[in-house]
C-alpha cells in the first residue's frame, strides 16, 4: 500500500507525531523525523520497524529552515509522498493578557508552517497524481474552550486549509484531510494529569476522570496508536475518496 513510499512527519520526535511515524512505519514507509524531542530514541524506534529513517530539526517557526528540511527529504528519499503536519505548542490567557509574541509563535507553528510544508510537497505529489496530506488539528479546530485563542485560532485555520488544499486537489490523486483529537495521553498531558493529582492531594485516577469528564464523555484518551492507525487508513486505496474531512476522534466531545 505505501511501501517504500515517504512520510514526512512534522513534531515526530515524541507523542503524537512519534506514534503516527511508527504507524507508518509499520505499512513500509520511510520516515523523515522532525521535532525537539529525544532524537536518537525516536529513530531508533522506527528504525526497529524495519525502514529507513532520517532527522531534520527544522524549527518550524521558520520558512527557511522548512524549505530546507522539504529539499532534504526529496534530496534523500526522491520526494515527499505523505506530509503529516503535526507540529504544534500551546499557550493558555485570557485574550487582554495573551502575550502577543506567544500568540505569534502559536499561530506560525501550528497554521503557517502547515501552509509551507504543503506548498512545497504538492509539485512532486500532483506530478505523480499520488499523495497525502494529513492535518493533524484537534477537537479546537471545530470547537472552542476558553483562554485558548492563538491556539483554537490556529486549528480552526487548519481545517480551513485542509478544505481547500483537498479542493484545489479533488480531480487528481492527492488527497488532504484533517485529524481533530480531544485529549491524547502524551507526556504533556501526562504532567497535567500529575500536576492536577499532587495540587488537589488526589489519585492519578481521580485526576485523569475530573480532566476527562469537563470535555470528553468516553472519560477515556485517544492514543497516538489509535489516531497513526486513522493516519494509516487516509494513505488507503479505501480513503480515495475521503477528501477535506476534519475526522473528529474525541470521546464524544463534539457530539455533545
Amino acid at each position: 500500500m505505501i511501501a517504500n513510499k515517504t512520510a514526512l512527519v512534522t513534531g515526530s520526535t515524541s507523542g503524537i507525531g512519534l506514534g503516527m511515524a511508527k504507524a507508518l512505519a509499520r505499512q513500509g514507509a520511510n520516515i523523515v523525523l522532525n521535532g525537539f524531542g529525544d532524537v536518537e530514541a525516536a529513530q531508533r524506534e522506527v528504525a526497529a520497524l524495519g525502514v529507513r529513517v532520517s532527522y531534520h530539526g527544522a524549527d518550524m517557526s521558520k520558512p527557511t529552515e522548512i524549505e530546507a528540511m522539504m529539499a532534504a527529504a526529496a534530496a534523500e528519499f526522491g520526494q515527499v509522498d505523505i506530509l503529516v503536519n503535526n507540529a504544534g505548542i500551546q499557550h493558555v490567557a485570557p485574550i487582554q493578557n495573551f502575550p502577543v509574541e506567544r500568540w505569534d509563535a502559536v499561530i506560525a507553528i501550528n497554521l503557517t508552517s502547515a501552509f509551507h510544508t504543503t506548498r512545497l510537497a504538492l509539485p512532486a505529489m500532483q506530478k505523480a497524481n499520488w499523495g497525502r496530506i494529513i492535518n493533524v488539528a484537534s477537537v479546537h479546530g471545530l470547537v472552542g474552550s476558553a483562554e485558548k485563542s492563538a491556539y483554537v485560532a490556529a486549528k480552526h485555520g487548519i481545517v480551513g486549509l485542509t478544505k481547500v488544499t483537498a479542493l484545489e486537489n479533488a480531480t487528481t490523486g492527492v488527497t488532504c484531510n484533517a485529524i481533530c483529537p480531544g485529549w491524547v495521553l502524551t507526556p504533556l498531558v501526562q504532567k497535567q494529569v500529575d500536576a492536577k493529582a499532587a495540587a488537589q492531594g488526589i489519585s492519578n485516577e481521580a485526576a485523569t476522570r475530573q480532566l476527562l469528564g469537563e470535555k470528553e464523555p468516553s472519560l477515556q484518551f485517544t492514543t497516538p496508536e489509535e489516531l497513526g492507525e486513522l493516519a494509516v487508513f487516509f494513505c488507503s486505496p479505501a480513503a480515495n475518496n475521503v477528501r477535506g474531512v476534519a475526522w473528529n476522534m474525541d470521546g464524544g466531545w463534539t457530539a455533545q
